[in-house]
């Protein structure tokens, strides 16, 4: 049975609602209210939540329906969609700029320009948008149109850059693409005045996937390890590092390849490979991946390490099974984009390589070329032939890059705790045989009580005659 004392419920002496309420109607006198006691309700947790009718308390009542009546409700707001008069400002708008700018250039002002068009008419939508929201809207909505306007006209901008840069160059190499030696041959035979059925670029494709795999062997494992310890160890020695790696992030290409040229070809090797291009991509790729996964794994939750720690993880586990896979999909990211830095790379690679006509599958002996050095190669040619495989060139290593981008994605992309279709298998088969596994012990614990109950009753049965002859 639970008491709940009059000081507890609202506006009962003792308490701020009760001074309140004195304040308000100072000539009113505190009323009590009489408390019942009601054996079903829980410990000291309860609380008043509403009254009945004859003043009682009624302890179980955990939630209450409050009176609407002459309360005024908003109307509805429209969550997923676009509402009608949103659009209607939005094309109305458009529209209104758009004549506009026909006007200016047309009629009223001697303007010419594409570009100066498109600027003139973009304002104008700016301007009559401002307009017809400020209609019914107040002055702090109208700012937030307007600026989520100049934000979907940024990712329009930015997208149509994308699919312009693509779909141009489709289009100009789709006379080299279609034919089969262009990815299956190379460029030993072939010279400039030779149609597009003889030569490809096999050649270039094996060398950017070697020196793309041997630069990312090694800048993968260095950069998210120095990144670990940049977040988790700390100190003076990891701010200097730090400000390298941020420094290193501009490093000018042909300086990487200078470097490379003067530490590995001139000392080591003595001659151009496709290993000392590997390095070079590879200090290319290294700072932006550092970069990368230190800002991931700054994100990663402070109280997930504590957790570990509480149950007497040692660090390094803490990192490795927690701090790592939490942050899986962004160091994914940082893969992805030291790729982008170092697979487009092209002066380094023409320092440190060298260029090749020969298909070249070690990376510690002769010249090796790659895919933008190759399309460098085919368009410094004023022959149409060459400027075509250029282009097809080109569109191989786009889909190449979004290639790898995409396995990338697929292999690594989850976030944490979020499993494939095969580990989800994997535990639902791993449950039932838990399952099955507890059942055969628990059974075989019963049978093991039985038998020693058993056996009890069987000794306390051939011990009691003796006791009795005694």
């Amino acid at each position: 049975m639970t008491l709940i004392p009059e000081a507890a419920i609202p506006g009962t002496p003792g308490t701020p609602d009760a001074q309140t309420s004195s304040l308000a109607a100072p000539t009113a006198n505190p009323i009590v209210v009489p408390l019942t006691i009601d054996p079903l309700a829980p410990p000291a947790t309860a609380f008043v939540e509403s009254l009945r009718d004859d003043g009682t308390v009624n302890l179980r009542a955990r939630t209450f329906i409050p009176n609407s009546e002459g309360v005024e409700t908003a109307a509805r707001r429209h969550i997923h969609g676009t509402p009608l008069e949103e659009r209607f400002n939005v094309f109305g708008a458009a529209a209104a700029g758009i004549s506009v700018a026909i006007l200016l250039f047309g009629w009223f002002a001697p303007l010419t320009g594409q570009v100066g068009w498109a600027v003139i008419a973009f304002i104008g939508f700016l301007g009559f948008y401002a307009v017809l929201v400020s209609l019914k809207a107040d002055g702090q909505e109208v700012k937030d149109r307007i600026m989520i306007s100049l934000l979907y006209s940024a990712a329009v901008i930015l997208i149509g850059a994308l699919l312009f840069v693509v779909i141009y160059t489709l289009i100009r190499g789709q006379e080299a693409l279609p034919h089969a030696n262009f990815f299956f041959d190379t460029m030993q035979l072939a010279g400039p005045l030779d149609p597009l059925t003889v030569g490809g670029i096999s050649h270039a494709i094996m060398g950017t996937l070697m020196q793309i795999g041997m630069a990312l062997s090694l800048a993968v494992p260095l950069g998210i390890t120095t990144a670990v310890f940049l977040n988790e160890i700390g100190g003076k020695f990891a701010r200097f590092v730090r400000t390298i790696s941020d420094a290193m992030t501009a490093l000018p290409s042909i300086v990487a390849g200078l470097f490379v040229y003067a530490a590995i070809i001139t000392l080591i090797t003595h001659q151009r490979s496709g290993f000392a291009a590997a390095m070079a991509i590879m200090v290319m790729m290294l700072p932006i991946i550092i970069r990368a996964s230190d800002v991931v794994l700054r994100l990663v939750a402070g109280n997930l390490r504590e957790a570990s720690y509480a149950l007497g993880s040692t660090k390094w586990r803490t990192v490795w099974h927690v701090v790592l896979p939490t942050a899986r999909s962004g160091l994914v990211t940082a893969v992805i984009l030291g790729t982008a830095r170092g697979i487009g790379e092209t002066s380094p690679v023409l320092l440190t390589s060298g260029v090749t006509a020969v298909m070249n599958l070690n990376p510690f002996d002769g010249p090796m070329i790659s895919l933008p050095l190759q399309v460098f190669a085919f368009v410094r040619s004023p022959e149409p032939n060459m400027i075509a495989r250029g282009f097809g060139t080109a569109a191989v290593l786009l889909l190449l890059v979004l290639t790898l981008f995409a396995l990338a994605r697929v292999f690594g992309g989850r976030g944490p705790g979020q499993l494939s279709v095969r580990q989800q298998r994997a535990v639902v088969a791993r449950s039932g045989r838990d399952a099955v596994r507890l059942t055969i012990s628990a059974a075989r614990r019963e049978r093991a009580l039985e038998l020693a109950q058993a056996t009890a009753g069987s000794a306390s049965s051939t011990t009691a005659p003796k006791e009795t002859l005694s």
